[in-house]
């Protein structure tokens, strides 16, 4: 092996601080580009942000929906919204109870123990533990917290949530009381036979005890939300004019970004002082922002429009379904890499005449029937949901009877596997919990 120095040409691909910068603007939604704006204008005194003023264009077709919106309070009012947390519901109970000052500080102890679904989130015995109370009393504590509103909060576990609810009923449901404190594992594994047997009832009545259970809250300290809360704002708007469709961008979602001319006077000083050369610096950086927005704008309306002319009868047509549509397809119509086409498309929602949806749902993979056309998956969950609203609830159809039953009537082969998995992202249970027995 020899030492010595030698010139070598290579090609490397470097990701400059601009690119970055363009690759996450361009994958941002609207909210997070507003925010992303804002912590610019913080770090750049030449960075102006002013809030857009309603863009007019194409009003005759938006113009009462646009009427309706102007009454609404803006996206960043939404944003600020906080709900009542569980904590305050409760404490708020509290102050309605005659207590002592020391009852009053042990229960305030016992509501900061709960977790945020409503649960105790630690063993009452640590509890009374560190407040010096006997089990007994932590007991009678933990009842007291337990008849508050929501009904089932202070529950240590599924099982006494559940019985809390029960409880409280107007019509009390005994024989749902009984198998929950009894039998909940094998009526949660639908072993209703032996249930039946046992306490001499039908399977109708144990279905009826199902119905119920189903009908209460498994966490009741979850409608108490802490977090601000999140409200998505269509960037787009297709709309249906002279039988096509009309893509439009909502401009007023984003500021307006430019100069700040009250810094204007460090431009025009000549030299090479540190502060003219801070200011072209910052210059710059407006500038490409600007560029680098503007471009992102014509990108998602360039994916939206590709998009709108794929699923041009999706739109048209209340009975219209999605064409397969992948991102490649789109990529290559408009010329530019498919990862383009993804970050274009996540967190990006459109006001369409189906109702607000991202633009990344409206890719949909595809199947072939016997003559070889394709079809989209999102068709064989429509016919999916629409067989099975219809069927037999004594005898529901397996995954394979659907499979069969998609072969026959649409011409189309998909697997039982396929079908199962179909079934669990449009939230439909296995065919032996459809099942219902006659009264």
């Amino acid at each position: 092996m020899q030492f010595g120095l030698y010139q070598q040409q290579t090609t490397s691909l470097v990701m400059t601080q601009e690119l970055r910068q363009a690759i996450h603007l361009l994958q941002y939604s609207a909210v997070e580009l507003v925010n992303y704006l804002n912590e610019q204008s913080l770090d750049n005194p030449l960075l102006d942000v002013k809030e857009s003023k309603k863009n007019e264009d194409y009003s005759f077709l938006t113009s009462n929906r646009r009427t309706q919106q102007e009454s609404q309070p803006s996206i960043i009012d939404y944003a600020h919204i906080n709900r009542k947390t569980l904590n305050d519901h409760l404490l708020a109970q509290v102050q309605e109870l005659k207590l002592s000052k020391k009852q009053k500080k042990e229960m305030n102890y016992l509501i900061y123990s709960l977790r945020e679904d409503g649960y105790l989130a630690r063993p009452l015995s640590e509890v009374c533990e560190e407040l010096q109370l006997d089990l007994e009393e932590g007991e009678e504590l933990l009842f007291t917290l337990q008849s508050f509103e929501p009904a089932g909060v202070g529950a240590r576990d599924l099982q006494e949530c559940l019985l809390l609810q029960l409880e409280r009923l107007e019509n009390r449901n005994f024989l749902a009381e009984q198998i929950i404190t009894h039998y909940m594992e094998p009526f949660a594994k639908r072993k209703w036979k032996n249930i039946s047997l046992v306490l001499k009832v039908t399977l109708a009545e144990i279905q009826e005890v199902k119905d119920l259970i189903q009908t209460l809250d498994p966490r009741p300290g979850t409608q108490f939300i802490s977090e601000p809360v999140q409200f998505v704002k269509p960037e787009l708007r297709i709309v249906p004019y002279e039988g096509d469709l009309l893509v439009h961008i909502e401009d007023d979602l984003i500021p307006n970004v430019g100069l700040n001319h009250h810094y204007e006077q460090l431009l025009q000083q000549e030299g090479d002082s540190e502060s003219t050369q801070y200011a072209k610096q910052k210059v710059q950086q407006v500038q490409w922002l600007v560029k680098t927005i503007q471009q992102r704008k014509q990108t998602i309306l360039k994916v939206a429009e590709a998009i709108a002319r794929h699923q041009k009868e999706y739109f048209l047509n209340k009975t219209g379904v999605l064409k397969p549509l992948t991102l490649r397809e789109i990529a290559d119509e408009i010329e530019v890499h498919e990862s383009t086409v993804s970050r274009a498309t996540s967190n990006k929602y459109a006001d369409t005449p189906r109702g607000v949806i991202e633009l990344k749902s409206l890719f949909t993979s595809s199947l072939q029937n016997e003559s070889g056309d394709t079809t989209s998956s999102q068709s064989i969950k429509n016919w999916m949901k629409e067989l099975i609203a219809t069927e037999n609830k004594q005898k529901p159809l397996s995954d394979a009877k659907i499979a069969t039953w998609l072969q026959t009537e649409k011409q189309t082969n998909v697997s039982r596997r396929a079908i199962a998995k179909y079934r669990d992202e449009l939230g439909i249970p296995a065919s032996s919990k459809r099942k219902r027995y006659e009264s």
